[in-house]
């Protein structure tokens, strides 16, 4: 559990890097969650609650890209190099071997 917890918290300083706002509403939340079940004694609903705190992580991780404003109409996206994947072009007429 206590891994896990960390984890998400370094996964939350990696996705949010320069964002104090969503950093700390980020660590509030995953406080509060482990906060509400830390008095949880079934062994299942402990394995489903970390389970769910897995795959926030690995969503987190995976899926969240930061967006900056630079001016009243424009957005400035800021991928991690996690998230950038080799792309293969699309071809209307492809090509036979």
């Amino acid at each position: 559990v206590l891994k896990l917890f960390k984890l998400l918290h370094r996964t939350r300083q990696e996705v949010f890097k320069n964002d104090t706002k969503a950093l700390e509403a980020a660590r509030q939340k995953i406080n509060e969650e482990f906060r509400n079940n830390r008095d949880e004694k079934s062994e299942e609903k402990i394995n489903e609650l970390l389970k769910i705190a897995s795959d926030v992580e690995v969503i987190l991780r995976t899926s969240v890209i930061q967006a900056v404003h630079t001016d009243s109409d424009k957005i400035v996206l800021v991928p991690r190099k996690d998230l950038l994947q080799d792309n293969t072009p699309y071809l209307d007429k492809p090509t036979k071997k």
